[in-house]
């Protein structure tokens, strides 16, 4: 039985890009398997809204609109264009796309808090705000730095970045540095408001173990939710966004109004199309939400309270993907690691359909994706070209040739067998948010027509026995059908196409899957056919990846270039041989290593410091070093540390390490193996 019942409303949305950047690959890890999700569900006779906006609010807009001295209105139509234009020129086609800054939002916030305070679930506060005496302003979000408490890692206002991934509010950095003038600042007391995050652990705990969607994201959530939930600070210092209501010198937090979008956007749908917003959002409904996993927590936890607490429909289902790398580079925008999607890929007279076809089957969608120009063109090549193209332009040209027409002929049972075992297949793999799976199902029934093909010698049939060879094509040609449907969620462009090149009439996108078993008209005229895929020669490759290195050598040369302008670093306080002699370094043996799943850059260690003492020792090294490779590696131990909470996690010592040009962990180790606990002089 399908989860998707098709008496059940469905709306699919998408995780809000920020309006203050250009799109890249990582964009599009969750654009275009949602839109895959929306088209497929379409084929099997569901309704489904798709709707989705610009993020328009939140000081990175205001902070970026001042460095280049424009305003955030201003800013934000560019971007909000940008976006919209080139989500359409990569297929990917929103019901409604709209911005955060439509009226319709800011009244469907101003409802939404409203209801909260109604409701008791918001109250007012006096808290510690970072305040810059240089620049005289209080410090939001992205205007402070500093220190995580949680994990001690460089962290900015409102989420440690950098560390454990943990939300943070405001008055909770440690050391906070403003980020304008890079002048240190003060906290300073003033009156903001809360909303009432931990009344809601019971239901969110409920809610989480039903809800539908990725096991990262909800095992995350759950996490989190079964730890201390705290309340939530719901207002900034700031003149743009949403204005809290009866306090005209505070507005929301952009995490208030960014995800009440969707709600307003599907107003502005139904308008549109006279249709009702309030049966997703006020009924039963199936409301699944595409998201990148590093907003986990704010849609699996502080949502899903906002919308109770308010009185509105829960979220049914959330798909998280994983993280993006760039040549097997984390993904930085600062170090080069990016591929934009109009310069790198567009522009390069790349077809959309081509990356969608790569980001859908690479990998799974909850594992880490690794785009490479290499793997793309292998992938391109022996899959789209080789297998896909291979058998359709084969079979269509051996028929033009022969026949001008779709020959008649027994569709046999077994070709309606394995397109109906295909679809079923397919369906499942859909339904669980495994595009892989569906591609490589889709991509299998491809192969399996190659076969067909190859195994029947239609080329020798034809001199033998025309209405036998006839039969063989005509199975061929309805193999073909069934893949122009299983593959136009993925490839729409190139399956419109294809679908006119078998003789189809009608519309691709509105035919559904049950069409794939409907018997091709025999005496259907065929023109000549052209080529889907080409191609991608190594030329073209290397060009790619020349225009990368150049891309990371410039970045690298920048850094160098400000850190040369930089003042050197000051010498810390000299001490005395006695200051040093207080330290207990000694040699340990890595035992164990596992990962601390709430962190980005965190392992566990088990350190064996001899005479039978095991340490557990927390390491900042998970970007660098895995914990397969870990196991029986000697390193460096500061002993006497004094024990500490990283990431909820008790860490007894210090293993010492350096920084490549990177800045990625490089272990101290001793010149040659030596026993565990032996003291370093």
């Amino acid at each position: 039985m399908s989860k998707f019942p098709s008496d059940k409303p469905v709306l699919v949305t998408c995780g809000l890009p920020y309006a203050n950047g250009k799109a890249h690959v990582g964009h599009l890890r969750t654009y275009i398997p949602a839109d895959i999700f929306t088209r497929s569900l379409r084929k099997t006779g569901q309704e489904v809204t798709f709707v989705c906006g610009s993020d328009t609010h939140g000081t990175p807009i205001v902070f970026n609109a001042e460095e280049l001295n424009t305003t955030p209105k201003e800013l934000i139509k560019i971007y909000h264009k940008h976006f919209d234009e080139t989500f359409k020129q990569m297929g990917v086609m929103f019901d409604a796309f709209g911005t955060t800054d439509d009226q319709t939002n800011h009244d469907r916030t101003t409802d939404i808090v409203n209801k909260l305070i109604e409701n008791d679930y918001v109250f007012p506060k006096t808290i510690e705000i970072a305040y810059c005496p240089s620049c005289d302003r209080f410090l939001p979000d992205r205007y402070v730095k500093g220190t995580c408490p949680h994990c001690k890692e460089e962290a900015r206002g409102d989420e440690c970045d950098q560390g454990c991934g943990k939300h943070l509010e405001p008055g909770e950095l440690e050391s906070p540095t403003c980020t304008t003038c890079n002048g240190p600042a003060e906290y300073r007391k003033q009156e903001h408001f809360f909303f009432k995050l931990s009344e809601f652990k019971d239901f969110l705990i409920e809610h989480l173990e039903n809800l539908g969607g990725t096991l990262n994201a909800r095992n995350y959530a759950l996490g989190w939710v079964k730890q201390e939930l705290t309340d939530w600070c719901i207002t900034r210092n700031l003149d743009w966004g949403v204005r809290f209501p009866g306090h005209d010198d505070l507005v929301v937090y952009v995490w208030v109004d960014a995800p009440i979008g969707y709600i307003a956007f599907t107003e502005e749908w139904a308008e549109a199309n006279n249709e009702s917003w309030e049966k997703f959002w006020k009924e039963d409904s199936r409301i699944v939400h595409f998201i990148g996993g590093d907003i986990i927590y704010h849609h699996c936890i502080f949502w899903p309270a906002m919308l109770k607490g308010a009185g509105y429909s829960q979220p049914w289902s959330v798909v998280a993907s994983g993280m993006v790398k760039i040549e097997d580079k984390t993904f930085s925008k600062s170090r080069g690691y990016v591929v934009w999607v109009g310069e790198d890929y567009l522009d390069h007279g790349f077809h959309p359909d081509l990356l969608r076809y790569y980001l859908a089957s690479y990998t799974s969608h909850t594992k880490e994706l690794n785009f490479s120009w290499e793997v793309f063109q292998d992938k391109i090549n022996t899959e789209l070209v080789g297998v896909f193209g291979n058998f359709l332009y084969r079979t269509l040209l051996f028929t033009h040739k022969n026949f001008k027409e779709i020959p008649a002929g027994e569709i046999k049972q077994e070709t309606l067998d394995e397109i109906n075992s295909t679809i079923e297949a397919a369906n499942e793999a859909m339904e669980n948010y495994e595009f892989k799976k569906y591609a490589d199902a889709a991509m299998a029934l491809a192969s399996y027509g190659n076969s067909y093909f190859q195994s029947n010698e239609p080329w020798k049939l034809i001199k033998e026995d025309k209405d036998a060879c006839g039969e063989v094509v005509a199975n061929c040609i309805q193999l073909a059908k069934a893949l122009c449907l299983l593959f136009e969620p993925i490839l729409p462009e190139k399956m419109e196409d294809a679908w006119k090149q078998i003789g189809m009439s009608t519309d691709v996108h509105e035919a559904g899957y049950a069409e794939a078993t409907e018997l091709v008209n025999a005496g259907t005229p065929l023109e000549k056919p052209s080529i889907l895929f080409e191609k991608i020669e190594d030329e073209k490759t290397e060009q790619m990846e020349a225009i990368a290195s150049a891309r990371v050598k410039e970045a690298i040369a920048k850094q160098s270039g400000k850190e040369e302008k930089e003042e050197p670093k000051e010498m810390k306080e000299l001490i005395t041989f006695d200051d040093f002699s207080k330290l207990d370094m000694r040699i340990g043996t890595i035992v164990s290593a596992e990962e601390i799943k709430k962190s980005k850059k965190l392992l566990k260690l088990q350190v064996d410091l001899g005479e039978e003492e095991t340490r557990q020792i927390v390491a900042g090294i998970k970007e660098s070093h895995s914990p397969e490779e870990l196991p029986g590696r000697q390193v460096l131990v500061l002993a006497n540390l004094a024990p500490a909470k990283l990431c909820g996690v008790e860490s007894n010592g210090m293993v010492l390490a350096g920084t490549d040009e990177d800045g990625k962990a490089i272990l101290l180790q001793p010149e040659k193996g030596t026993g565990a606990g032996n003291s370093i002089m």
